[in-house]
């Protein structure tokens, strides 16, 4: 009797993880873009991160639009928008390259990533609540797992692509095939997911004209929960987007450009693993209590990589990824658990607080040209013990929470 459903679930399941794939290989490009335009442009730590915080803050200025879209057109609609307005910036990249103008370049990551806030507005708590409650960290920690494959794959075809395409010299043409092909497989993915008919979930759904009497500042687990976000994906930006120079230093692999980019999907590969692995623990374990794990144990990895050299050190920042991988998924299911209407304002305040990517980034740049590039991985260090206390606490929901 129950069959016909849940293959429709898993089927739109299916193809929104295909979604999460594609978001996930772009997004991760910015960690080959930042070692590129930094060569092609002359730039220091710190004029390089404005990659990251031009991409970022388009979560922080564009999440509640999206959220208006969201209650517009509904989530099958937003995810096409949202794939549209990325296949947009993506082709944005030839002219940028064309001209050799590093503000056109950020302009292009802008469009990008907002067509991106639209997408995760909208994607993460649809996966999140296509099913049961009871297994919306586990679903959703399985979709970002596929998120983490295109994390894994990219920097490794982005160092062939982009790194080595000129032998050493920086040439802004490198982007141009890359980033073209990735505009029209959005393109055509935006239509394949229009054509196809995505479960409606009336239970999370706002409807235009609803008054909403309930408040999502009244929502503890929530707040809390976008503090966690904002620190969460500045750490894990930070990490990621110093790697490349971090591996060349002769202190710690004295290697190449081309092949720290090889070892940068090692740190993908490993969240890629970890939510896999996630995804089936948490089916059996607390989501809090595996969430304030990780973190704790991402903390220490960072300690070490600063407290020693060579390998050590190297494998350290690398074994990070895989304790990253549960952590977003989980604190976004934890933060919107129970919100009913509200559901997709507390999704877009949880996607606007992704702007921790655009400035803790910066403020590690900052740190690694003060004080050098391998002591600056305190930063992130310090960031994940606030996770550790979300996880173990700040996540639980409050009886006022309840009773809203």
């Amino acid at each position: 009797m129950n069959s016909q459903p849940q293959t429709k679930t898993s089927v739109a399941l299916t193809v929104v993880t295909t979604v999460f794939f594609l978001w996930g290989f772009v997004t991760v490009l910015n960690d080959i873009l930042v070692p590129h335009l930094k060569a092609l442009f002359e730039l220091n730590y710190t004029q390089t991160m404005l990659i990251q915080f031009t991409f970022f803050s388009a979560y922080f200025l564009m999440s509640i639009p999206s959220s208006r879209i969201l209650a517009r057109v509904g989530y099958q609609n937003s995810i096409v928008a949202g794939l549209a307005v990325m296949g947009l910036g993506a082709l944005l990249f030839y002219p940028a390259a064309a001209v050799k103008s590093y503000a056109v370049f950020l302009g292009a990551l802008w469009v990008l990533a907002s067509g991106i806030t639209l997408l995760q507005v909208a994607a993460n708590p649809y996966v999140a609540q296509l099913g049961a409650p009871g297994g919306a960290s586990s679903r959703l920690n399985l979709a970002q797992a596929f998120n983490s494959l295109g994390t894994t794959i990219a920097p490794y075809l982005g160092g062939i692509l982009i790194l080595s395409a000129t032998a050493g010299h920086a040439d802004a043409s490198a982007v141009q095939l890359p980033y073209v092909v990735i505009g029209l497989t959005l393109f055509l993915l935006a239509f394949g997911v229009s054509r196809f008919h995505l479960p409606a979930l009336p239970d999370i759904e706002e409807h235009p004209g609803t008054a909403l009497t309930d408040s999502i500042w009244k929502h503890r687990h929530l707040v809390l929960g976008t503090i966690g976000i904002f620190i969460y994906v500045g750490a894990e930006v930070s990490i990621g987007s110093f790697l490349v120079n971090y591996f060349t230093q002769p202190n710690i692999g004295g290697m190449t450009e081309r092949a720290a980019a090889g070892y940068v999907s090692f740190y993908w590969g490993g969240a890629m693993l970890g939510r896999f692995i996630g995804s089936a623990l948490l089916r059996e374990m607390s989501p809090g209590k595996v969430l304030g794990g990780a973190a704790l144990a991402a903390s220490l990895l960072l300690c070490c990589t600063v407290a020693t050299s060579g390998p050590v050190a190297m494998w350290s920042v690398i074994a990070v990824g895989f304790f990253n991988s549960v952590m977003f998924p989980t604190i976004f299911t934890l933060g919107i658990a129970e919100l009913g209407p509200l559901t997709a304002k507390g999704s877009s305040l949880l996607i606007m607080a992704i702007v921790g990517g655009a400035i803790l980034p910066v403020l590690q740049g900052v740190l690694a040209d003060s004080i050098g590039i391998h002591m600056a991985f305190l930063m992130p260090a310090i960031c994940y013990l606030y996770i550790v206390y979300y996880g173990f606490s700040g996540s639980k929901i409050t009886r006022h929470a309840k009773a809203a």
